[in-house]
């Protein structure tokens, strides 16, 4: 009976937000673990950043390109992220928010708490199917 009480009291304390998702593919990819799974056309992703992540650092060797240029819509889960764009504007995002990031971007972690990103996608159309702007614009 001690058994089972510890084995429960060990379920409880998985932290589903990190916890692995069934069903998903998983890699790791600039410091940033991905989860990607299937919804119909689009792709669900997790994403947790690591505290210290910084795109320009972790990102842009990979990738090549001088800013992020993805559009990222979705919810952010944990933590803090903060986007700055091309123009030198500056946005907060901390969750619990529904964030949409337009393409060109840098981003980085604040403070020490990993930020986890629950992300929809359609791979290369991403911006046509969700009605986003091509660029950061005021």
């Amino acid at each position: 009976m001690a058994k089972k009480k510890a084995a429960k009291k060990k379920a409880r304390k998985v932290d589903a937000l990190l916890a692995p998702v069934k069903g998903a593919t998983r890699r790791n990819l600039g410091h940033v673990q991905l989860d990607v799974g299937r919804a119909g056309a689009a792709r669900v992703k997790r994403m947790i950043y690591p505290p210290g992540f910084h795109w320009a650092v972790d990102m842009k060797p990979i990738v090549g390109t001088e800013l992020c240029m993805h559009a990222h819509v979705g919810f952010l889960a944990r933590g803090e992220i903060h986007i700055e764009y091309a123009d030198g504007c500056i946005v907060a995002h901390k969750a619990p928010q529904i964030v949409a990031i337009d393409p060109g971007h840098d981003g980085w972690v604040v403070g020490k708490e990993p930020v986890v990103l629950i992300e929809f996608d359609f791979e290369g159309d991403t911006i046509n199917k969700l009605g986003m702007p091509a660029a950061h614009s005021h």
